[in-house]
């Protein structure tokens, strides 16, 4: 309410103020939530692209294991599959964009040589070995995916929460100040009009004492 506000000079200043740096905020606001659409739509391509790579992974895996299934069997691919277990690891690096950090996983090396998966030539087949090195290209495929899917889902709500300040700012900071400086204007302009007409009246008196 303008009303609340009091009609000074200084009070005056102080809105101008608020409101130039309400505007360069908004300015500022905007420039960063263009950057993040820009970055949003290109991680949306990568995450599209990876996502292809994930399927045609899996369908070609799927294939193979169940060609080795039919031919090995059941058994013979879940004891291939017990061979040296290994954990899976992965970086984590921070970006920075326009003030937000986005985690970027960047993978350690997920597929193996022949003589790196621990298997015996004379003990598994080659329908075996490739369904190996299949799910090794199904495993790094969903870790690009979950790579580029976090940075999408960060850079989307940052995206989110820039708007929403930028909506408050026009929609209702800048407005209330708009209107307290149209409030303290006019009290001030109506206080300027009352004095000139109260020295004219008083210049008026003392002429006719003169006179």
């Amino acid at each position: 309410m303008p009303e609340l506000v009091s009609p000074t000079r200084m009070n005056l200043l102080q809105r101008k103020n608020q409101l130039r740096v309400a505007l360069q905020g908004v300015d500022l606001l905007k420039r960063k939530r263009d950057a993040l659409v820009a970055e949003f739509f290109q991680v949306v391509r990568q995450a599209l692209e990876a996502r292809d790579r994930l399927n045609a992974a899996c369908e070609r895996a799927y294939i193979i294991l169940s060609l080795a299934k039919a031919v090995e069997g059941r058994q013979a691919l879940e004891a291939a599959a017990l061979v040296e277990r290994r954990p899976v690891l992965v970086d984590i690096e921070i970006r920075n964009i326009w003030g937000i950090k986005v985690p970027e996983v960047r993978v350690q090396r997920i597929r193996r040589s022949f003589l790196e998966r621990g298997l015996s030539p004379t003990a598994v087949s080659m329908r075996t070995l490739e369904s190996t090195e299949a799910f090794e290209r199904v495993l790094d495929a969903i870790l690009e995916v979950a790579s580029t899917e976090l940075r999408l889902r960060k850079i989307g709500e940052e995206i989110k929460k820039t708007t929403r300040r930028v909506n408050a700012l026009e929609q209702v900071v800048i407005p209330r100040i708009r209107a307290e400086i149209r409030y303290i204007n006019d009290v001030l302009e109506q206080r300027a009009r009352e004095d000139v007409f109260r020295l004219k009246r008083i210049k008026k008196k003392l002429e006719s004492r003169q006179g």
